[in-house]
């Protein structure tokens, strides 16, 4: 049967076919949303950890089976002008209901070898990026005061500070930006809220990291992109609609250790 269609939603971070951001494309195009997806292969290859345009092609390929209409498209958020052509490139798809921020600059480094240029670039994608999108987003909605929900955020975060400096910084700036727009446009009917999914390994962990983290975890299994992606699911979901200004943790009990 296919899904009633509920309206577009933008998700950010599609690199890797196993990656979290890829599950929440599938997810969503099984409940009935259409995607635009902005990417960037580029980042992809950086990091070395698999991923990259093909997987791209393959996650709208798979989302389309589902009865998504996708659109792709190539934009490097670090650039202060790649949140506007994301919005223009979704008016061929229709008026963005939904904004899923999965995105992330992540290159590890601590206080004494963070250089400047690092620290400007995750700031640009991880918090300046997502504040853009989330203008872009508000502003084509109604601005009407209204009971009903009208819209939806929900970004990822993380509380990873510890050598790993200007990700946690920047994703700290993610977390106030989200709470502001959860006060902010709740009285436009926009919903926002922040999931932390703790440690899921889709493919940057090592045998000691995967041990250490697991044993860490009191539900005794790391945390999988599905697991993330049925929160996501819910959140936009009209069960969903009363939620906002939360930061929500799935992760098998991993913070409360």
């Amino acid at each position: 049967m296919t899904a009633l269609r509920r309206g577009v939603a933008i998700l950010t971070g599609v690199g890797r076919r196993g990656g979290i951001a890829a599950a929440i494309a599938l997810g969503l195009a099984e409940d009935g949303w259409d995607l635009v997806l902005p990417t960037w292969t580029p980042y992809d290859r950086r990091l070395g950890i698999g991923g990259g345009r093909d997987d791209v092609e393959t996650v709208a390929a798979e989302a389309r089976a589902a009865g998504a209409a996708v659109a792709l498209v190539e934009a490097d958020l670090a650039d202060v002008d790649a949140p506007a052509a994301v919005f223009a490139a979704a008016e061929a798809v229709g008026v963005p209901r939904a904004l899923v921020l999965s995105h992330s600059e992540s290159i590890d480094s601590a206080i004494l070898d963070t250089s400047v240029e690092a620290w400007d670039r995750h700031f640009a994608v991880n918090a300046r990026a997502a504040w853009l999108l989330v203008r872009h987003f508000a502003e084509g909605l109604p601005a009407e005061p209204t009971t009903a929900t009208t819209g939806r955020i929900v970004a990822l975060t993380s509380d990873h500070v510890a050598f790993n400096l200007p990700y946690g910084a920047s994703k700290g700036a993610l977390d106030r930006l989200v709470q502001a727009a959860a006060v902010e446009l709740g009285p436009r009917g926009i919903r926002a809220n922040l999931i932390n999914p703790g440690p899921i390994d889709t493919g940057w962990m090592d045998d000691e990291v995967r041990r250490r983290t697991t044993e860490a975890t009191p539900a005794g299994r790391l945390g999988t992109p599905a697991d993330t992606a049925d929160l996501v699911r819910f959140l936009l979901s009209d069960a969903g609609g009363w939620i906002s200004g939360q930061l929500l943790h799935s992760d098998g009990g991993f913070h409360a250790r």
